[in-house]
């Protein structure tokens, strides 16, 4: 093995977040907030992809223990968000737009074939229970909340799935869509009319289904989930 040549890695870096973080969780739900805290920061770009970020310094700036983090970050590690660097710390994880591709190209593969086959099961008033969530990602949208709509987004898609009553398939798509998510945190910010432009296809979608236009369903549902872009 060589030595003497290769680079250093990157030094770990304290995360300090633009404006000031909550008090510090309440012990019960601890791992659930720091979680909570480390997803926006991953969707707002607080947390720069390729970069090294130290447990310890997280864990300071929360006023909690290592482990909560510790455990916040495997499981994001888990999603594709993050990758363990031992004894450092964790990289935020950098994507390419071939990897959104490939991304898009699968949810692609999942989400749409469920789309039609439900279009044709269910009721128009089984769809028109999903219209507060769809009405949810147009505010957030509206307000130019990158991380209210990525929420409001995975929520919406998470209801549609569920609806397949296919829990295997909820949970994949889901994981799916949120490394999209983390794959495109570095990219250069969406404007409003942007996020409002993706909002606006869960309701077109909702009155294409309502309708019992089928067609004009799945094109929207293609459409919404092959592009490779941000949030998709």
């Amino acid at each position: 093995m060589e030595q003497g040549t290769a680079e250093q890695p990157p030094r770990a870096r304290a995360w300090v977040p633009a404006q000031p973080g909550p008090a510090a969780p309440r012990r019960h739900s601890v791992r659930a907030q720091v979680l909570a805290a480390l997803r926006r920061a991953l969707v707002d770009g607080e947390l720069a992809p390729g970069e090294v970020y130290s447990g310890p310094a997280l864990a300071e700036r929360y006023g909690v223990s290592a482990t909560p983090v510790r455990e916040a970050m495997q499981q994001l590690a888990g999603e594709g968000a993050v990758e363990v660097v031992p004894n450092r710390g964790f990289r935020i994880a950098e994507r390419s737009s071939r990897d959104l591709a490939e991304l898009a190209e699968v949810r692609t593969m999942l989400e749409v074939p469920a789309i039609v086959r439900l279009a044709r099961a269910l009721p128009p008033e089984r769809w028109e229970e999903l219209r507060p969530l769809a009405a949810s990602g147009v505010a957030a949208a509206a307000r130019g909340d990158r991380v209210g709509y990525a929420e409001a987004d995975h929520a919406f898609h998470q209801a549609v799935m569920s609806l397949t009553g296919n829990r295997r398939l909820a949970e994949v798509t889901g994981d799916l869509l949120r490394r999209a998510q983390w794959s495109a945190a570095g990219g250069a910010r969406l404007r409003t009319a942007e996020l409002l432009a993706d909002a606006s296809e869960h309701t077109a979608l909702l009155d294409a289904l309502i309708a019992q236009e089928y067609t004009v369903a799945e094109r929207i549902a293609r459409e919404h989930v092959s592009v490779a872009r941000h949030p998709h």
